[in-house]
């Protein structure tokens, strides 16, 4: 049986600021509110719009997957359409989801990633959702082996890549600030074989921003990033810059991703100290912040974010 809407009166309290991994996408987010009410016929109908725009589809699949209500309501679409493809995808994300969050077994999301690859074999989507369940849970051999199943569907995938940097860049914690760290070759490299208008020209300053992370944690580089050395080098400046220049000459206002882009790089310039451009960044952001990399390396995101953004465009 499908479980009852959420409640409509009180609820549980509320976290001060609650981050839309939706984004700007306000079909999804239309969608994401028709599910959390069963009305599933709407992501339906998103997904199916969608097509195969990979980056897209991911970023949808992925949202509506965290619905709380999303797997029963999926099983509901599935024994109403059981040759469904999206649905068998969503629903295998949001297992994926689940186990994240430790309410499902890590084998069964793997089952149905794998049944959701079978019904359509050139969608990159079901294993992205296997790259997110083993670069939080699985041995590096099985990430590598599943970002490359990804990358034979869409080399590009824009969503694989963060995950495989933001893994790449745990290894070797214990040797410090490496500028020949392998985290940035892989990012180098995936930024120059992208087309010139891809947003992964910016994966270099992901990659510096996890490799921050990792070493902030870690002890090993100064917990308030604005005042870290990691952004004050030759190589940070000059990747820096260059994720700038082709935003402003690109300026990827059609990609679903593109404001988790924007975050890391708005959070580079503040880092920099470069604050007319972060201002710049800030004013695309508007209030779609994302919680990384605010957060890093142990913040409350939400107010790091508010306190950049209001020095930077003189409101503090």
């Amino acid at each position: 049986m499908s479980p009852p809407p959420p409640p409509l009166g009180r609820g549980r309290k509320r976290a001060s600021h609650t981050f839309d991994a939706a984004l700007d996408d306000a079909e999804l987010a239309a969608a994401r509110a028709a599910l959390a009410q069963g009305r599933w016929q709407t992501a339906r109908s998103l997904l199916a719009r969608t097509g195969d725009d990979w980056d897209r589809r991911g970023h949808r699949v992925t949202v509506l997957a965290q619905e709380p209500y999303c797997v029963p309501w999926t099983r509901d679409w599935l024994l109403a359409e059981p040759d469904s493809a999206d649905a068998a995808v969503l629903l295998a994300l949001a297992q994926v989801q689940r186990a994240l969050r430790g309410k499902e077994e890590p084998v069964r999301a793997r089952e149905s990633c794998h049944a959701a690859a079978a019904l359509a074999p050139a969608d990159p989507t079901p294993w992205l959702g296997l790259l997110m369940l083993e670069s939080a849970l699985g041995a590096e051999e099985a990430v590598r082996r599943l970002f490359a199943e990804v990358g034979a569907r869409y080399a590009d995938h824009h969503h694989a890549h963060h995950l495989m940097v933001a893994r790449l860049a745990e290894r070797h914690t214990g040797a410090g600030p490496d500028p020949l760290h392998e985290v940035y070759d892989f990012a180098n490299a995936a930024a120059e074989r992208a087309p010139a208008d891809s947003p992964l020209a910016v994966l270099p300053v992901i990659a510096h921003a996890e490799r921050y992370r990792v070493l902030a944690g870690a002890g090993r580089e100064q917990p308030d990033a604005a005042t870290s050395g990691h952004w004050a080098g030759r190589r940070a400046r000059q990747v820096m810059r260059a994720a700038f220049d082709w935003w402003l000459e690109w300026e990827q206002e059609g990609h679903p991703r593109r404001l988790v882009d924007l975050n890391y790089l708005a959070h580079a310039k503040v880092c920099e100290g470069r604050g007319a451009e972060a201002a710049a960044l800030f004013h695309r952001i508007g209030e779609h912040a994302t919680p990384s990399p605010w957060s890093y390396p142990d913040r409350e995101p939400y107010p790091a974010f508010r306190a950049a953004r209001d020095t930077a465009l003189g409101t503090a």
